[in-house]
């Protein structure tokens, strides 16, 4: 499978700039493991850090639906990969964790992140507030952290795949 990657109109309107962007980034992670082995995908970058691949695309699925479901919607359907015991535990892979079973989480919180901005506008607010400041954020606000969220994590995508097998690119 290939990834394609395509960048929003450069005349398009907010919301489909926003959601372009978002889903671009959201294919440059895809495409950063495509072509690995399940071994490859879950090799730490560079000790002491547990940062691979799998574990980004582990992460980015709890990013999803912790940003859409339970902030924007007001919904709290749990952790995924995460416990109050471990709490960086979609960094902590097994033998047992498969691209398969990580992919397919990841896009089934991306569909439901679809699912749940659908029914907001870029100014509406969430039903879910900041631990910090108590207040809610505006659509927009979640949709440009999480394009800084995946840019941020795309570039250590770049570096561990740079260091599994050589290939780069942006």
């Amino acid at each position: 499978m290939t990834t394609e990657r395509r960048e929003p109109a450069g005349n398009a309107a907010e919301r489909p700039l926003l959601e372009g962007w978002l889903d671009y980034h959201r294919q440059t992670l895809a495409w950063k493991c495509e072509g690995l082995t399940d071994d490859q995908l879950r090799t730490a970058s560079v000790a002491p850090s547990e940062l691979s691949l799998m574990g980004l695309v582990r992460h980015m699925a709890e990013v999803e639906r912790t940003w859409f479901r339970k902030v924007l919607v007001g919904d709290d359907p749990g952790p995924i990969h995460y416990s109050d015991d471990d709490p960086d535990g979609e960094f902590h892979l097994t033998e047992a964790d498969t691209w398969e079973d990580a992919r397919a989480t990841w896009q089934a919180e991306v569909d439901a992140a679809r699912r749940a901005a659908s029914g907001f506008g870029l100014d509406d607010l969430s039903r879910g507030r900041s631990r910090s400041t108590g207040e809610p954020f505006s659509l927009r606000w979640i949709y440009t952290h999480m394009i800084e969220e995946y840019a941020r994590h795309n570039g250590h995508a770049d570096l561990i795949r740079e260091r599994l097998d050589g290939a780069t690119g942006d």
